[in-house]
């Protein structure tokens, strides 16, 4: 026996996961979506565990992630999402009107005011056989409370598909199928698209309001952006330049919190928005005389709302490029002024320099001067003392004449030794001699 990758039976799984139940004509189905968030879960299955207990059937495992079980008459589906999840009740049987008494009827009458967190996606569906006789239009519109409906023939003009997209007294929206001849796989699947596509809708819809509350706040670092790169074209002191920086960095902040509030709900919405594409075009929807197609109802209304998510993340996107380029180029006016400034003060601290290095030659020489004139005059009195004491007849004046040279040479050569050992104890470069 070969060794597994301890995902591999866990991944294999994963494509037999929330199949859709066999359904056969006529059946209602209620169905209802919880926003759990990605770590809220654990009080919808706690919800359902109660409803398996009232009706005495064994829970779903802790880690399951879809759970389907008999209630009665009832048939009860669930299934876990990244951060939803869905109950589906089922109750097969003929029906004397479609949308009263209901498949969730059959619950607890405190099942369904005590569900946690909050509900998304509310519809109930009602499929039936009519035979090919059908109902009259005025009967179906006063299904839908004489709204203005939508329909369709789908699955390969298999079944005909009426809604009015509104929400009724008892917070559901209402789909009316009827259908001919089809396998019960093939109407479970049809059942499970129209759920999803209703879900998946009003997932991505949470997108929209963000989407309308940010653009005001865009729009205003927009007009301040324009600002700020219009004055980039004037020359300004560098503190005007800084302050510029300091405005573009608060503009990128608000950019940046605009995108942390929106990046995941604005992925969310594309990623349900294709989703609900390929149901769509799973539905083989073809036009119904008298009625606007659904599906084409649907898409007109509800692809606008998704256009304009994607327009203002393309747009958020090319709002945070240009204030990227922008804070660069002025960076780089900002390091040009600096480097000049630094040029302009490195060539003054020369000039300085040469300064000092002369007055410091001049203070050598004085000094050579000076301590010659002090050790000449010695060497005078020492000359003048030993005339007067008979110990030399040479006159005091030739001596100092005599010691002239000799000092200021010793004197001046010694300070330039001086000066050569400190310069060279503390790095510094000796002049050249002159």
């Amino acid at each position: 026996m070969f060794k597994e990758h301890p995902l591999r039976r866990a991944l294999a799984e994963e494509i037999h996961a929330r199949p859709p139940a066999d359904l056969a004509a006529p059946v209602q189905v209620s169905h209802i979506a919880l926003i759990s968030g990605e770590d809220g879960m654990a009080p919808h299955v706690a919800h359902l565990e109660t409803l398996c207990k009232h009706f005495r059937v064994s829970p779903p495992a802790a880690d399951a992630t879809h759970f389907s079980t008999e209630l009665g008459d009832l048939r009860l589906k669930w299934e876990r999402h990244t951060e939803f999840s869905t109950f589906t009740i089922l109750r097969p049987g003929a029906f004397a009107q479609p949308f009263k008494g209901t498949a969730i009827d059959g619950l607890p009458k405190d099942w369904l005011s005590d569900l946690p967190g909050q509900v998304i996606a509310a519809c109930h569906v009602a499929v039936e056989n009519t035979g090919g006789a059908g109902r009259a239009m005025a009967e179906i519109a006063g299904l839908f409370d004489n709204n203005p409906m939508t329909g369709s023939t789908v699955a390969g003009g298999k079944a005909r598909f009426w809604t009015d997209y509104q929400l009724h007294a008892d917070g559901f929206y209402r789909f009316l199928l009827d259908v001919d001849v089809i396998s019960a796989p093939s109407l479970g699947r049809l059942v499970q698209r129209i759920l999803e596509i209703e879900t998946y809708r009003m997932m991505a819809m949470l997108a929209f309001p963000l989407a309308r509350e940010s653009r005001p706040r865009l729009a205003a670092v927009e007009t301040r952006l324009g600002g700020i790169i219009a004055r980039l074209g004037t020359r300004e002191a560098v503190e005007d330049e800084r302050q510029l920086l300091d405005d573009l960095s608060s503009l990128a902040a608000e950019t940046e919190a605009v995108n942390v509030a929106t990046a995941y709900r604005f992925a969310a919405a594309r990623a349900y928005h294709e989703l609900i594409r390929r149901r769509m075009a799973s539905m083989r929807e073809e036009r119904l005389e008298g009625v606007l197609p659904a599906m084409d109802f649907l898409d007109r209304r509800f692809a606008p709302a998704m256009e304009s998510c994607e327009n203002l993340s393309t747009r958020l996107e090319s709002l945070s490029g240009r204030i990227a380029r922008a804070t660069s180029l002025l960076r780089t006016r900002v390091d040009v002024a600096l480097e000049a400034q630094n040029r302009d003060l490195l060539e003054s601290m020369n000039r300085r320099a040469r300064l000092q290095l002369r007055l410091q030659e001049t203070v050598e020489g004085l000094s050579v001067v000076a301590i010659s004139y002090y050790l000449l005059s010695l060497v005078s009195y020492l000359a003048k003392g030993a005339k007067t004491a008979g110990l030399s007849s040479v006159d005091p004046y030739v001596v100092v004449s005599a010691a002239f040279l000799p000092v200021v040479a010793g004197i001046w050569f010694g300070v330039r030794r001086m000066r050569r050992v400190i310069e060279k104890s503390t790095g510094g470069k000796p002049p050249a001699d002159p």
